[in-house]
Order: structure tokens, then C-alpha cells, then sequence
């Protein structure tokens, strides 16, 4: 097991098929259990960063959407939203994705939405140039409306 261990170091991959190999051949006692842990956790946080990253982009993209959109349309007849709206369906599609290969994150979910939403303000406040304070304080946006392909919010 130091072997396997002092390999994690040197030769991730060579570690990652013997870890493979002993789990296959049942040789739980010669895993390298403090490093296989570590490994296990660390895919949860990157699903866990990567919905949270694409949840950001979409929630500023909603925000500039439901508080920016009108004016803008109204100022330029030819402004229609199209980039912000190709955003929005690109990270609803990468969502949803992710959520199909990892369904244990939907419980998760609010949790992530709320701790995504600071970070949308302040994108969508720097790319609209208005006053974060325009922002609602929390997300108020559901689950479901996020999600849905058809929710675009009004003012």
C-alpha cells in the first residue's frame, strides 16, 4: 500500500489501474483508501463548481434579460436579445445535461442556486453597468423557472 500511495504522487494514471485492478480482484486491504477518498470527493466538488459556474452565467444572463431587455429594445429597434438568448438556452442545455448524468444533484440544487446568486448580481451588474442594488437581494427565480426552456422574466 506505500508503494500505491507514493505512486498517487508520481504516476496518477499507473495509481488510478491498480487502484482499478485490486478493486476488481477484491483486494480491498491494498487500496489506497486515504487517496481513493480524496479522489471521490473531488469529482463531487467539480460537479458541485461546475453547475454552480454555469448556474451563474445563466442567472446574470435572466437578470440582464428581466431588467435590462426592454430598455435596451426600446432604444435600438434592431436590439432583440439574441446573444443573451442563445446563453440562456446554451446553459439551461448544459444544465440539464449535467443533471442527467448526475441526478444526486438536483437535491442540491437550491443550495447551489442561492450560493450562485451573489456572483450573478455582481456579473450582470458589471456587464449592464447598473447598480447591483436594482438587483433583487435574493434569487427570485424557482427551480422550475430556471430549468424551463420557455421561462424568459419581464420587468
Amino acid at each position: 500500500m506505500r508503494e500505491l500511495a507514493q505512486l498517487y504522487d508520481t504516476n496518477y494514471s499507473e495509481w488510478a489501474k491498480e487502484n482499478s485492478r485490486l478493486l476488481k480482484e477484491g483486494c480491498f486491504i491494498d487500496l489506497d483508501i486515504p487517496h481513493l477518498l480524496e479522489e471521490l470527493s473531488d469529482i463531487g466538488k467539480a460537479e458541485t463548481n461546475e453547475l454552480e459556474s454555469r448556474l451563474i452565467i445563466l442567472l446574470a444572463h435572466l437578470l440582464k434579460w428581466q431588467f435590462q431587455y426592454q430598455q435596451l429594445s426600446e432604444r435600438w429597434q434592431e436590439f432583440k436579445g439574441d446573444s443573451w438568448r442563445t446563453t440562456i438556452i446554451e446553459q439551461r442545455l448544459r444544465l440539464q445535461r449535467r443533471l442527467r448524468k448526475s441526478p444526486g444533484l438536483k437535491s442540491k440544487l437550491p443550495a447551489i442556486i442561492n450560493n450562485a446568486y451573489e456572483d450573478a448580481v455582481l456579473l450582470a451588474a458589471k456587464e449592464t453597468r447598473l447598480a447591483k442594488e436594482i438587483f433583487p437581494e435574493h434569487c427570485c427565480y424557482s427551480v422550475a423557472e430556471i430549468l424551463d426552456d420557455d421561462f424568459y422574466p419581464v420587468n
